[in-house]
């Protein structure tokens, strides 16, 4: 049944004191009085009794259709009717203002994997070996864009059904309640009724809502934001990354929804992407004026059922050469200015020649041969002139050579280059000797303090520093390199560093051209001759002053240690230790010879023995080359020393007139009073001197063992010199006893070796009779067979 407006308001205040009272009628929902209250308007009881609702109230909007109240009651407070709970959305109080976003799923998100080439891309790759990219297009490679969710709310938003309203009312009235936009445009406000807000913009929709409520209540203020925004569904077709329909936030515009649409194919443009409505174009954008000013004037709020369509490329030209960007740029128009072309890449660098540009075109007019080039200069002219579709242009860059530079290069004070000047000279470059001295002398100088407690210093340490702190300059060798424009060569031009600098000789000091390269060498780099360089050498030991001394070319031994005050009293003469680099590499080069000599010798050995070894024997050949291999490692391990035997008389030495060199080492010992033995011997150590005795009394009192080679032992002479025993070269053993019978003299030193063949002489004998018996046993069985085939 119906009930009048006055009934209505008598059973609207008999509820508000009925829930101030704290005793609200349950059965009030139930009644068919409650169920025809249903079709008036409904006034929340925030606005009857602000100030008596507790939460403990319960209650609802009273008259408001399901269909139609798609708002949310108070916090708290749940509806009274059940079905329309239902067919409200379950948004709480809580939410309102938060703009979450759409809640329908979005359309397929493009992979922003990396395009693959297209037809123009692979003919430039072809004809200039370059892999030019798509300009622009990486812009949306690998891009993770979402859609607008948390963002102010632009005020050209409009409104549509779905988009919640957070609507607060204050003064004579009080409450704050989210209302949401019906399939018709329109929302319910408690006690005003149904309001059409679809197609109202954001910044007008407060004006709205305060001239409609404005109608019933008075002496208020109103708050209106939007909440949870609807999606919309728009479509991407054309030559699109990932074509199809998306489902994006209402805030969304044609830019962003291709950001998450991936953007155009390789074979879609960036210059004329349309956003279709209705039929009608409703906008042009070109994201080549996005991307290079951020220009947003062509893009363009985005309303359900949007098309944006991404048409076939238009025509593209490739940007190759001296320039930061190049790629292959599409036209907007189908011929464009060079200079517009050059400011997509960021226009002319300074690194790129402006006298000319190769353009390679295509006309496919011309059937035989449809391509040919053209020279442009990049002059104000030249970049008026236009490009079209399938064009190639080539910037080149600037010559490397230098107008007017003259390079100074090696061992000086500042290799560089230095600026050419009419009638200049190799002094004018070089104006003093100074300018020759590196500027890592002074570093290296600057170091020397820390050596300053002394602990560091070593006569090595400053023999070295001497030598190695500057680097020597060939007076005598400097050359000029000239290039020869007319024959295209390089002339080598030499000359007397020495007589042009300080001298000032007009056949040296010769005259520069722009483009000449001053090499200045050092000793190091082209040896010079020994009478023109520093040599140094090292005197130690029982002299009266010992050091690093420099020397004269062709300066001998017993000059130097005449300069060095003579010989101490303590001093042997005979055990004088001379040693030089150059020995050193050469001993270590003949020893490395020998140790694979002695491990070749020793593997034949061994394979030969293993051929013939019957199956006792094995485990003394296995034995005996497990020996071999440890003397064979200790060969290795030797290292060669450089020393030089001086060849004295132990009895009267005299030092022999030797030329001395550059880093040689001597050092004069005093007079020992020992002998040593060491090897294959029961005690390895030393002995005191005895003038009689001789080798066979030392080898006696040192105890050789059973695995000693006698017949091998080698006599090491105090001053280098090595004695062998003659009995090793001969088959019957002569000449052991008259070794036996050498005198040794204080430093001497004996070495034993092991026996590297270990068996014993009778075993030796057995092993070849052996081998012969069955050599001739063989050769019978043949003799044999081929008389029985002769019969």
């Amino acid at each position: 049944m119906k009930i009048s407006h006055a009934l209505q308001s008598l059973i609207q205040l008999g509820l508000g004191v009925l829930w101030v009272a704290g005793t609200a009628p349950q059965a009030l929902a139930q009644s068919n009085w409650a169920a025809d209250a249903s079709n008036t308007p409904a006034v929340t009881v925030a606005a009857l009794a602000p100030s008596a609702v507790s939460p403990a109230a319960t209650g609802g909007m009273i008259g408001m259709e399901g269909a139609s109240a798609r708002g949310t009651a108070l916090p708290g407070l749940p509806s009274s009717n059940a079905a329309d709970a239902a067919r409200t959305p379950g948004v709480a109080f809580s939410d309102m203002g938060q703009g979450t976003g759409p809640v329908a799923p979005l359309g397929p998100k493009s992979d922003g994997g990396p395009l693959a080439p297209n037809q123009f891309q692979r003919f430039v790759a072809s004809a200039s070996g370059q892999a030019l990219p798509l300009y622009g297009y990486n812009l949306f490679n690998g891009n993770n864009f979402n859609s607008l969710t948390n963002v102010p709310v632009p005020a050209n938003y409009v409104l549509g059904p779905g988009d919640d309203i957070d609507l607060k009312l204050w003064g004579s009235i009080d409450t704050a309640i989210r209302l949401t936009v019906d399939r018709n445009g329109q929302i319910t406000i408690p006690k005003v009724g149904p309001v059409t807000v679809a197609g109202i913009r954001a910044d007008q929709l407060e004006k709205q809502l305060k001239a409609q409520v404005g109608r019933v209540f008075n002496n208020f203020e109103l708050n209106a934001t939007l909440g949870r925004l609807r999606s919309i569904q728009v479509y991407v077709v054309g030559q699109a990354r990932k074509p199809g329909a998306y489902t994006v936030s209402g805030l969304s515009t044609l830019i962003s929804t291709l950001f998450e649409s991936g953007g155009p194919a390789a074979t879609g443009s960036m210059r004329q992407i349309q956003l279709v409505r209705d039929g009608k174009t409703i906008t042009t954008l070109d994201l080549y004026a996005f991307i290079h000013s951020g220009k947003t004037a062509a893009d363009a709020q985005l309303l359900p059922g949007d098309v944006i369509v991404i048409p076939p490329a238009g025509p593209r030209v490739a940007m190759l050469g001296a320039l930061d960007t190049p790629a292959v740029y599409e036209l907007k128009s189908p011929e464009e200015p060079l200079q517009a072309v050059l400011g997509y890449s960021g226009g002319l660098n300074v690194l790129t020649t402006p006298h000319k540009a190769l353009v390679e075109r295509i006309d496919p007019a011309n059937g035989r041969a449809p391509r040919s080039v053209q020279e442009r200069s990049l002059n104000a002219a030249g970049l008026q002139t236009t490009v079209r579709n399938g064009d190639m242009v080539t910037l080149l860059p600037i010559a490397a050579q230098f107008s007017n530079a003259v390079t100074l290069r090696g061992n000086v004070a500042a290799p560089l280059r230095y600026s050419f000047k009419p009638g200049m000279r190799v002094s004018d470059l070089i104006p003093e000797p100074a300018a020759l001295i590196q500027g890592d002398y002074y570093t290296r100088k600057n170091n020397m303090v820390q050596f300053e407690s002394g602990k560091n210093i070593s006569v090595d340490r400053v023999a070295g520093d001497v030598k190695n702190l500057l680097e020597e300059i060939n007076w005598d060798y400097a050359a000029i390199e000239r290039l020869d424009a007319k024959e295209v060569k390089t002339v080598l031009i030499p000359f007397n560093l020495g007589k042009a600098i300080k001298d000032k000789d007009p056949a040296n000091n010769l005259q520069l051209q722009p483009g000449d390269v001053v090499t200045i060498f050092g000793v190091s780099d082209l040896p010079v001759p020994i009478e023109k360089r520093n040599q140094f050498v090292r005197l130690a030991g029982e002299v009266m002053v010992p050091g690093v001394y420099q020397i004269a070319p062709g300066e001998t031994l017993p000059d130097v240690v005449k300069r060095a005050g003579g010989l101490s009293r303590n001093s042997f003469l005979y055990a004088t230790v001379l040693t030089r680099e150059s020995t050193r590499l050469q001993q270590q080069a003949n020893l490395d010879k020998a140790t694979r000599q002695l491990e070749s010798d020793i593997s034949s050995q061994s394979a030969r023995l293993a051929q013939n070894a019957s199956d006792s024997e094995k485990n003394s050949q296995q034995a005996q080359a497990a020996a071999q291999k440890v003397l064979l490692d200790r060969v290795r391990n030797l290292k060669a020393s450089g020393r030089i035997s001086l060849e004295m008389e132990p009895t009267d030495p005299v030092m022999p007139p030797l030329a001395l060199e550059d880093g040689d080492s001597i050092l004069i010992p005093h007079k020992p009073s020992f002998v040593g033995v060491f090897g294959a011997v029961l005690s390895e150590t030393s002995f005191i001197h005895k003038a009689s005795h001789t080798v066979g009394d030392y080898l006696e009192k040192a105890g050789p063992t059973r695995e000693a080679d006698l017949e091998a032992v080698l006599l090491i002479r105090a001053d280098g010199s090595v004695l062998s025993n003659k009995a090793q070269r001969s088959w019957l053993g002569f000449g052991h006893g008259a070794f036996l019978r050498t005198p040794m003299y204080p430093g001497d030193s004996l070495f034993v070796p092991e026996l590297v063949d270990r068996r014993t002489a009778y075993t030796q004998f057995i092993q070849g009779a052996k081998d012969w018996t069955q050599l001739f046993y063989q050769f019978g069985l043949g003799a044999a067979g081929l008389k029985t085939l002769r019969n």
